[in-house]
This record gives structure tokens, C-alpha cells and sequence, in this order.
């Protein structure tokens, strides 16, 4: 009988996940859609387009407020288990109200490691077509900047024509292995510039141990050789801004950042962001745990009847608290108040401290 009433909890908790994450799927294809269709609004384009980008999106987007569909899931299920006889039934036959919150948060965290492990290098592939395709539409082509296994690329235009800049490794604001080709509006190569090592904190760049190669092209491809210690030269990128560009991380999935963590590095990903998203990720199972706990606080703390009006309510007020408090944590660590690590499990911590609390409160119920 123990084992028909685990499948049962578990069984149901399930179907509750699924039901709220087509709610949540179904919002956001709605909210999402309009968007895309407002970016693509001046492209001789189909619908079909902006409904797929948005397809592809939307999973992702579900991961990250994966906390708040297992907060809504477990408060569903366990309000809907509180109203019915199901719970009488499960206390007679052993189950305290602490031996099924247990039930369902171990499903919650081991759900996480789960959704880690399985669909988020999905979900992440899925991103990286959805940027890409993007990009292909993207109005603003004239100065392109990529991080890929080879190193920094970077393609700006110029009066005179075009600049295509590569590095073979950057550590903070210091690029390394520097080749910069300097094309005329014809595209043909004017001349070649190598450096050691750069400093592009400014937009001024600091090339340190040039070499100049320039082209005549009107004689046979003549080239003559300059060697400097130092060249500064102008580039609309700065280190902020092209670390800017690369902040997303839902393009990378968690096996990507385990298995991958130091050539990430070595191609120019700032290591406290890395690890920002790391240490997110890592958390997420105990989120999921932690929001299990909340919602089962919040509904199996009193036997008293109550409407389901005063939980939904209070269950909304908890969501838009832990949000911003969330938020306000990864603010702390973006603006160097705390780091970047430590602000993606602040939320987590404190928000077990106090839910163990009330835990241990229900189980006397």
C-alpha cells in the first residue's frame, strides 16, 4: 500500500508540474510573439518565423523561473490534496504531513538535477539557434563581434573601408596574439598589423610589439615591414562593451560551464560571470527544494478550512517578494557589493533559513 500512495504523490505532483508549465508556456508564447513580431514588423518575413523564434525561446526562459512553476505546482497539488479526503486517507495509512512534504521536495530537487543534466544543454542549443537567426535579420551588421574556439573576431567598418580584428586569447582587458587586417572599400588588403599583446580597456587601444605590413597594391602585392614598440588605435570596442555582448549564458549549458570552464575563459568569457552562472545553475535543485517547502508552509500550517482565494493571494505576494529579492541580490553582485558567486545563493540560504522554521512546525499539525 506505501507504494501505491508514493506512485499517487507522485503521479499527480507530476501531471500538476505539467499543467502549470503549459500555463506558464502558453503566457509567454503570448507575451514573446508580439515582441518578435514587433522586430521583424519591417522584414518581408512570414509569421511562421517570429512563432518559431518564439518557440525556441520560451523554454529557456522557463528554466529560469523554474523556482516559481514548482512553487505554483507543489501549491496547486498540496491544496488540492488539503481539500479532498485523499489527505486523510494518506495520514491513516502513515503519511504525516512532513513525510509528504519530504516526498514531494526530494521529486522537486532531484527534478532540478534533472532538468540540469538533460534539458538545459537542450534548451541552451535551442538559444544559440535563436540568436543566430536573429542576427541574421539584425539591422546593425556593420560592426560584428564573435567569440567562438578560435578566439575574439571582430569586423568594424571605417571611412576608408573595413577592419577585421583577431585575438587568440583575452584575459580581462588584455588581448593576446593580436592580428588586425585593414581592408579599402574594395576589400583588398592595405595592410596587416600583428601585436603581441593589447590593452583595450578604452577604446583607444595600447598594441604592444607591432609589426606593420603594408600592401601596394599596384606593385604586385609589394609589401613593406614596420616594426613598433607601441601603436594606439581607435575601435568602437571597449573592453565593457564587448564583455557586454557576451553576459548571456543561456547559450551555454551546464555541462558546457563544467566541462568547458577554462577554454571558456581562454576565449574571453569573464571568469566572475562564469561563475555567477555556475553557481545559479548549482542552486537551482536546492531553489526547487526551498520553494517546495515555502508553498507547503503556506498551505499545510492550519487544518482550518480556508478559501482557496486567501492562498492564491498570499502565494502571488510570496512570488513577487522572492523575485525581487532575487533580483536585488544579483544587483548586489553585478555592482560589486558582494560577489557574483555569493549573489546567486543568498536567496537560496536565506530563504531555507527561514522556511525550516515553519517545516518543523508542520509536522505537529
Amino acid at each position: 500500500m506505501s507504494k501505491v500512495l508514493f506512485q499517487y504523490l507522485l503521479s499527480n505532483y507530476f501531471k500538476t508540474i505539467l499543467k502549470v508549465l503549459l500555463i506558464f508556456y502558453s503566457f509567454g508564447l503570448i507575451l514573446n510573439l508580439f515582441e518578435e513580431i514587433e522586430f521583424f514588423k519591417n522584414i518581408n518575413t512570414s509569421l511562421f518565423l517570429p512563432l518559431m523564434l518564439t518557440s525556441l525561446i520560451i523554454p529557456s526562459l522557463l528554466i529560469k523561473y523554474l523556482p516559481f512553476v514548482i512553487f505554483v505546482s507543489s501549491m496547486w497539488f498540496l491544496l488540492l490534496l488539503r481539500n479532498s479526503k485523499d489527505l486523510l486517507t494518506l495520514k491513516v495509512f502513515g503519511y504525516s504531513n512532513f513525510k509528504i512534504f519530504l516526498t514531494v521536495g526530494i521529486t522537486s530537487f532531484l527534478f532540478g538535477w534533472f532538468v540540469l543534466f538533460t534539458i538545459n544543454p537542450v534548451t541552451s542549443t535551442m538559444m544559440k539557434y535563436y540568436e543566430q537567426t536573429k542576427s541574421r535579420y539584425s539591422q546593425d551588421i556593420d560592426h560584428l563581434v564573435s567569440i567562438n574556439k578560435n578566439g575574439l573576431w571582430i569586423k568594424e567598418n571605417s571611412k576608408a573601408g573595413y577592419r577585421i580584428i583577431s585575438a587568440d586569447e583575452t584575459r580581462d582587458n588584455i588581448l593576446k596574439n593580436i592580428t588586425i587586417f585593414i581592408l579599402d572599400g574594395n576589400y583588398n588588403l592595405d595592410q596587416k598589423i600583428y601585436a603581441k599583446f593589447g590593452d583595450i580597456e578604452k577604446n583607444e587601444w595600447i598594441l604592444n610589439e607591432v609589426t606593420i605590413e603594408k600592401f601596394n597594391n599596384n606593385l604586385d602585392n609589394e609589401k613593406l615591414k614596420k616594426f613598433l614598440p607601441t601603436l594606439s588605435i581607435y575601435s568602437e570596442y571597449n573592453y565593457e562593451k564587448i564583455n557586454s555582448l557576451f553576459k548571456n549564458f543561456d547559450t551555454m549549458s551546464f555541462l558546457d560551464l563544467i566541462l568547458n570552464y577554462q577554454s571558456l575563459q581562454k576565449r574571453g568569457y569573464d571568469k566572475s560571470y562564469l561563475d555567477q552562472s555556475l553557481n545559479s545553475m548549482l542552486s537551482l535543485p536546492f531553489f526547487l527544494l526551498i520553494m517546495t517547502a515555502l508553498s507547503a508552509i503556506l498551505t499545510m500550517s492550519t487544518l482550518k478550512k480556508s478559501n482557496n482565494f486567501t492562498f492564491i493571494v498570499v502565494g502571488i505576494i510570496a512570488c513577487v517578494a522572492i523575485y525581487y529579492f532575487n533580483n536585488l541580490s544579483l544587483a548586489l553582485g553585478q555592482t560589486n557589493r558582494i560577489s557574483l558567486s555569493l549573489s546567486a545563493w543568498i536567496p537560496v540560504v536565506s530563504i531555507g533559513l527561514l522556511s525550516s522554521i515553519g517545516i518543523l512546525q508542520i509536522n505537529e499539525k
